[in-house]
């Protein structure tokens, strides 16, 4: 094999799995970006939940692709992943770049290759399992047995931490984490995020959220508050949560499903303020708002801590209740924001800031990319 710094070095790129695009899914992007001829091992791929561009890609999955109904039971299988990622041959690869919130920094590195892993977060149901049981509404009967399976899951996660050479972690909270479960230290690179041109305009009369609608991302409490309040909030995305969360809207939410990316920067410039209620590790979407001059109004918890500065790009809410989101809404109400100023702040989480620091870190460890990063 070559050396991690000659510049005929392999490169191969991991991600957990490819069948939803998100915050982790931008990232893998740029990171393909970085090195389009690394290949990526990925446990399932599914096209059509995809991008087209990813079908250009040299992507290969794992066994369970060929597993029965795993678009539909892929959460079900979540007691094979760790098999599924062992079991990729990574022989002749120099440097390993993970992307990972699950398993996918499990995967066995060929002796002396240099392995990063950019953690989303070590995996949440495996260390946060009682608020996500609760989240996920799974039922009482089956939650035993999954807490037996998860303890020999979170064993394999800590063994599985000494196979990275280099953590990276997307925000502060993240790298806690880190620290805390696997007795590592991380750098932290926050994810790029894709900077629209800013055209200042004036804010419309309604309030904004959305992503996937899932129950993590607490959006109840959105719809809650905003059908209180009698204001107009406007929900773009689609997931499994829209049922219940259409189920406790009133007349004054709406959901505009799956929008283009132009739909959303447009709603996103016209807002009144985008709201964003849950924990998330990072949190791309409150950076994307601010991008279009707009200020988040969001809980005071993970990522956030590290986007959002209270009073100047938006508004912190002490706690996820309705009671705490709707004084919050009411007391914005008064604010006065600058839209250049926070663009301004925004645009500290571009992509190119984001390959700089990556690139910096795999040079660290004698690491050149192809094209000299």
């Amino acid at each position: 094999m070559a050396a991690a710094g000659d510049s005929s070095a392999r490169i191969a790129i991991v991600h957990d799995y490819l069948n939803q695009y998100g915050g982790a899914e931008r990232v893998l992007e740029a990171l393909h970006r970085l090195v389009p001829a690394a290949p990526v091992f990925t446990a399932i791929y599914d096209r059509r939940a995809m991008p087209a561009g990813f079908a250009g890609w040299d992507i290969r999955t794992s066994w369970m692709q060929r597993l029965p109904g795993w678009r539909r039971l892929f959460r079900a299988y979540f007691p094979l992943y760790p098999a599924a990622f062992e079991s990729f041959d990574l022989a002749g690869y120099d440097v390993i770049i993970s992307s990972s919130s699950a398993y996918a920094k499990g995967i066995i590195p060929a002796p002396g290759a240099f392995h990063l892993c950019y953690c989303h977060t070590p995996m949440r149901f495996a260390w946060r399992t009682a608020d996500y049981v609760a989240r996920e509404r799974i039922p009482t009967v089956a939650r035993a047995a999954i807490a037996m399976m998860l303890t020999r899951l979170r064993t394999w996660d800590v063994v599985t931490a000494q196979r990275v050479d280099q953590f990276v972690a997307n925000s502060r909270v993240v790298a806690d984490r880190i620290r805390r479960y696997y007795q590592r230290e991380a750098r932290i690179i926050a994810p790029p995020v894709e900077l629209a041109p800013f055209v200042p305009r004036a804010a419309d009369d309604f309030y904004l959220a959305g992503g996937r609608l899932v129950p993590y991302k607490r959006l109840d409490l959105a719809v809650r508050a905003c059908s209180q309040l009698g204001v107009p909030l406007r929900i773009f995305g689609d997931g499994r949560d829209r049922a219940a969360l259409a189920a406790l809207a009133g007349p004054t939410v709406s959901f505009l499903g799956r929008v283009s990316e132009a739909e959303r920067r447009d709603l996103m410039a016209r807002c009144r303020a985008f709201l964003f209620p849950g924990e998330e590790d990072f949190g791309i979407t409150p950076v994307e708002a601010m991008a279009a001059g707009r200020p988040v109004i969001a809980y005071a918890a993970g990522g956030a801590l590290d986007t959002i500065v209270d009073g100047i790009t938006g508004r912190f809410v002490a706690e996820q209740s309705v009671a705490a989101l709707v004084a919050a809404i009411e007391r914005s109400q008064g604010d006065a924001y600058d839209p250049a100023a926070i663009r301004q702040h925004a645009e500290g989480f571009g992509e190119a800031r984001f390959a700089e620091q990556v690139t910096r870190e795999l040079r660290a460890a004698g690491v050149t990319l192809p094209g000299g990063h």
